[in-house]
């Protein structure tokens, strides 16, 4: 079971207006864990749901009713969807039954994909409008458009990065991926001297074919009282002309969240191999992640389909612990 979508629990749920709910899938919507197709931040992706950012979080229980509508049901009952998550996810059974008093509301459609079905239903489909509601009822959820590169599609090509970072990151050669330019930093990321940047040149490669050679190290360094804009200027005047624009961007904003932290769920921290986290970051146009024992990978809105490895270098080893201070973690 994904986050994404899930097998049936082959029960009967009441869990609003005494309509039964044959549940599919479960996800959570809490500042450290939402479905980050559907926005940059928690509060982004719960205005996509027309919802409140509660501090606490939701649950999110998507299904279809005895006529194969679908229903996304929101609950206040975080724990419980958790429970039920991580028990599909190990292939145990769990009846996800949420009280009544724990609903939130029911909102037609699903704001995800599902990949499965209830049996025994009609094919899934968005309920007929509400004769009584004289037009004003909610449209049904639908999920983001994921077939055109866009900020649904670049957040999920980061969070696929995060979950195969062995995977992405056994593509990259150092050597030469990261070699020493004219005027450019060495093998290693790090900037030349009086590189106040810290930026390496570089282009990236298709995700398509594999990831490749962009190279840049991680900010400006800039005081704290330094705008974002301010950075982003140093960056543009001190960085070889090879790295992307995009990547001096998206680094500025993101050395601009340590001193200005964004909205929660902006930077997000989570488990990796021995001591290290990954980290994931979103901004305008850009998503990053990264592990704080090694490099990052951005992707940019601007560069459809193409995965820019940052260089370690000076810079990005505070850029990442400073990120991992401030990020929001699973419970």
């Amino acid at each position: 079971m994904t986050d994404e979508e899930g097998a049936v629990t082959g029960t009967d749920n009441t869990v609003a207006d005494d309509d039964a709910l044959y549940v599919l899938t479960a996800v959570l919507l809490t500042p450290a864990q939402f479905p980050s197709v559907l926005g940059d931040d928690y509060p982004a992706a719960c205005a996509a749901l027309g919802l409140e950012p509660y501090a606490e979080g939701y649950g999110l229980v998507m299904g279809q009713d005895g006529d194969g509508a679908r229903w996304t049901v929101v609950v206040d009952d975080v724990s419980l969807v958790a429970v039920a998550i991580a028990s599909w996810d190990c292939g145990m059974e769990y009846d996800l039954s949420p009280d009544d008093r724990t609903v939130v509301c029911a909102l037609p459609g699903w704001p995800l994909a599902v990949a499965v079905a209830a049996p025994g239903v009609a094919a899934p489909h968005d309920p007929a409008p509400d004769p009584e509601a004289d037009g004003e009822d909610t449209p049904p959820l639908a999920p983001p458009d994921t077939d055109v590169w866009g900020p649904a599609q670049r957040r999920l090509g980061a969070d696929a990065i995060a979950l195969q970072w062995a995977v992405w990151r056994e593509q990259i050669d150092d050597r030469t991926a990261f070699a020493s330019r004219p005027g450019g930093g060495g093998a290693d990321g790090a900037a030349a001297d009086g590189d106040a940047s810290g930026l390496n040149g570089g282009t990236g490669t298709d995700a398509g074919s594999g990831v490749g050679g962009a190279d840049a190290d991680a900010g400006s360094g800039a005081a704290k009282d330094s705008s974002a804009a301010q950075r982003e200027g140093a960056a543009e005047r001190s960085a070889p002309s090879g790295t992307h624009p995009g990547v001096r961007r998206a680094l500025a904003e993101a050395h601009a969240y340590v001193d200005a932290p964004p909205p929660p769920g902006r930077v997000r921290s989570s488990f990796a191999s021995g001591d290290a986290r990954t980290i994931r970051a979103d901004g305008p146009g850009w998503s990053m992640v990264a592990r704080t024992d090694d490099i990052a990978f951005l992707l940019l809105d601007e560069v459809p389909g193409e995965i820019l490895p940052v260089g370690r270098g000076r810079e990005l080893p505070g850029l990442l612990k400073a990120l991992d201070a401030l990020a929001v973690r699973p419970s």
